[in-house]
């Protein structure tokens, strides 16, 4: 099923809009709505990368997650020995 699509307006720079009816000219994109779509996607994917990163980076120094991290990895390791065939 095809998401909904609902009206924005947003007012951006000139030299953006002229990038973007360029890029359109030059069949970068079907449409201009294509290519911010596009564009925002790209965007958001980045910054929910760089949150999870965080979260990451976070858990590194939290002593509890290091803890379980390291009981899971001693709970698996026959079977990745076995696994991977480690002596």
């Amino acid at each position: 099923m095809a998401a909904t699509k609902g009206k924005a307006t947003f007012s951006i720079r000139g030299d953006l809009l002229d990038a973007l009816a360029a890029a359109v000219a030059q069949r970068a994109a079907p449409s201009k709505n294509a290519l911010v779509e596009q564009a925002l996607r790209h965007e958001l994917r980045v910054l929910r990368r760089r949150a999870l990163a965080a979260q990451w980076a976070q858990a590194a120094k939290d002593p509890l997650f290091l803890r379980d991290i390291y009981e899971i990895e001693e709970a698996f390791s026959s079977a990745n020995r076995d696994h991977f065939d480690l002596p």
